[in-house]
């Protein structure tokens, strides 16, 4: 399985850009950069970037099934 984010289509949605989410998170805008290109996935972030987004962890994130993964490669 593979957890994707799916902050940039999330913040295309609200029309904010990461350093305006970075704002309203109190997130530094690297931090937000880096968990958008999975390089880093701190708990307490991601619980504060989806308060200010009004939204769950969990849509942060998009599930891939490997199989459906496998058959693409």
């Amino acid at each position: 399985m593979i957890v994707k984010p799916r902050l940039k289509i999330i913040l295309k949605e609200k029309g904010l850009t990461q350093d305006e989410l970075s704002r309203l998170s109190s997130v530094p805008q690297g931090t937000i950069s880096r968990f958008d290109n999975q390089v880093k996935h701190p708990d307490n972030t991601l619980f504060r970037i989806a308060r200010a987004l009004n939204i769950s962890v969990e849509d942060l994130f998009e599930v891939i099934d490997d199989a459906d993964t496998e058959k693409s490669n």
